[in-house]
């Protein structure tokens, strides 16, 4: 693959608006909003595309301006939105609060009852989508979103396997939005199960599979990558058809200052890669889904090369960092 063009990589998930305070207002201090579009899988797709690879994005949205609008966007960014399904009422919306020194940043959903929330069984024809593709990348936040939307993702992921595609899974563990009656836990064994390569951040292995992993790092404490060999471990022993791990660690000194580095394990390695204090922080949302889409971006790009992949994702999302928005924009020249 690395001597011709690079296979395309589909991506399932919600898009949204997102709505975030001005500098770092708090919401009951701000009189108005910036308005941009986000979302997991979409970030990841821009990420993609910014990077070189083909990029295709599907979801579904409701057929109105608003709708229209965050097509548009992703379009501008090379993104083929040409499968994204047209339906329902309402496209979700999440509120950001910035955080600054001490005062970490929120996030609000508003995401019930949107179009993505209300896609159905069966609605989305995975062969033709998934046509030309060589991965699928999707999240544990499409499956939090509602019953039917975990159903969609296990007919995704079905169907890129039976495809023959590689898969890719990012845990990114929402709480706050698994309250549709399964657990996390539950549903995303059974989709990690059939994955090849699952990406996490330093949490998300133990919030959802209950594996131990070292205690957050605070203060000035540097992050100490080689803990992780244990867990990502144990992750590959649970699901053996894991063939990759990559972890984003974080270590917080302040909401503005951050330790910032990343893991990445195969059966036989364990790599690890530069150490950045990052200083200051403009907008972190959207960092681990930067680690995600410049890893898959070399790994498309580059079979095997696992260390170089591992650097490049971790740069990558460390200038994420500096971007205002969800999305990742910059070039691999200055990755």
């Amino acid at each position: 693959m690395s001597g011709g063009a690079p296979p395309t990589v589909a991506t399932f998930g919600e898009l949204m608006v997102r709505l975030a305070t001005p500098g770092h207002l708090r919401l009951a201090q701000s009189t108005s909003l910036d308005v941009t579009y986000a979302g997991a899988e979409a970030n990841v797709a821009v990420t993609l595309s910014a990077f070189g690879v083909p990029a295709r994005f599907v979801s579904r949205l409701p057929d109105n301006p608003l709708g229209e609008a965050a097509l548009a966007v992703l379009r501008s960014l090379g993104v083929d939105t040409a499968h994204v399904l047209r339906g329902g009422d309402r496209i979700g919306l999440y509120f950001v609060e910035p955080g600054i020194a001490q005062r970490p940043s929120q996030v609000l959903y508003d995401r019930a009852g949107s179009a993505f929330a209300e896609i159905a069984p069966g609605t989305v024809p995975w062969d033709e989508v998934l046509g030309g593709c060589g991965w699928l990348h999707t999240t544990g936040i499409s499956p939090a979103v509602s019953r039917s939307a975990a159903a969609v993702s296990a007919e995704a992921v079905a169907a890129a396997k039976k495809a023959a595609l590689t898969v890719s899974i990012d845990l990114n563990h929402r709480a706050k939005l698994w309250n549709w009656g399964r657990s996390a836990g539950e549903v995303m064994a059974e989709l990690i199960a059939q994955a090849d390569v699952v990406f996490c951040n330093e949490t998300d292995l133990e919030a959802v599979f209950g594996i131990p992993v070292p205690a957050a790092t605070t203060g000035n404490a540097a992050v100490e990558p080689s803990s992780y060999e244990p867990a990502c471990r144990s992750l590959r022993q649970r699901f053996p058809n894991v063939e990759v791990v990559a972890l984003s660690l974080r270590g917080a000194v302040s909401a503005s200052e951050n330790l910032w580095t990343g893991v990445l394990s195969t059966p036989s390695d364990f790599y690890t890669t530069t150490r950045y204090r990052i200083t200051p922080i403009l907008d972190r949302v959207g960092s681990g889904d930067a680690f995600a889409g410049a890893a898959i971006s070399q790994l498309v790009q580059h079979p095997g090369a696992f260390h170089e992949a591992l650097n490049f994702a971790v740069g990558a999302s460390c200038l994420k960092h500096s971007i205002q928005g969800d999305f990742n924009r910059v070039s691999a020249g200055e990755v």
